[in-house]
């Protein structure tokens, strides 16, 4: 049975204490277990902050990113270990703003996908198509692409580890959002992609999350469709009562 991931990506907002009193908002309000996993994810200078605030709770942590290499003369990066150490459980990998504004590669981020898991940590991978690439009707080759190179290695024992996040460019921090269909027939373009790499049985149980613009208004709708598993939401999980909403969708 697939996973349902709800993750919060907090990107470069929040200092230790914004992002301390917005974990305990969370931890009061999704305290139950519910049959979904719930992270979020802070920067790195909240990160173990955060953790603590949550320790015991049913809401895991995640990092923004990793460094592929356990330590070394890499300035300004963070380690798999240093993120294990600060009490991370998952990292997101290959988000679209990194890859356009620092110039990420698709196999620079298989690299990152390899390191977090011989480390123990969960990947989210990444994917999603600009607007323009939508417009030349490219979106289903481009994420396939991003798909095949991301997860280039890795066996099929690993995935039940790993989610895949699709994010269309043209919808992350826009207002616009893909309509649940357009949703729905991307995931399904990923799960087949999945289906070839790994087989169908194996591609049926990795969670396919969607991001861009998730918000309490659409969350419902989007959730309700047969391909998506999860979210990846970013502005609307800086505030607690809309990110519970979003945690709590009904389909």
């Amino acid at each position: 049975m697939r996973k349902i991931i709800m993750a919060g990506n907090w990107k470069m907002h929040k200092t230790v204490g914004e992002s301390v009193a917005l974990a305990a908002q969370l931890n009061a309000a999704l305290g139950d277990a519910m049959e979904r996993e719930m992270l979020v994810c802070p920067p790195f200078t909240a990160l173990y902050a955060v953790a603590k605030a949550l320790q015991g709770s049913t809401v895991q942590v995640g990092a923004q990113n990793l460094f592929p290499a356990d330590e070394g003369a890499f300035t300004g990066e963070i380690s798999p270990k240093m993120l294990l150490d600060v009490g991370c459980s998952y990292a997101i990998l290959g988000h679209s703003e990194r890859r356009e504004y620092l110039q990420e590669s698709d196999q620079f981020i298989n690299q990152k996908l390899k390191t977090a898991l011989e480390h123990g940590l969960k990947p989210i991978l990444c994917v999603g198509e600009t607007l323009e690439q939508r417009g030349e009707g490219r979106q289903k080759a481009v994420v396939s692409m991003q798909v095949h190179q991301g997860l280039q290695d890795i066996p099929a024992e690993a995935m039940e580890q790993v989610a895949v996040a699709y994010e269309p460019i043209w919808a992350i921090g826009t207002g616009q959002t893909a309509t649940p269909s357009q949703a729905d027939e991307m995931h399904s373009a990923i799960r087949n992609n999945l289906s070839g790499l790994y087989g169908d049985e194996v591609a049926q149980d990795v969670c396919i999350m969607y991001g861009g613009s998730v918000k309490p208004g659409n969350v419902d709708e989007l959730m309700a469709q047969p391909e998506v598993d999860g979210a990846l939401v970013g502005g609307a999980s800086l505030d607690a009562e809309s990110f519970v909403r979003i945690v709590r969708f009904q389909s």
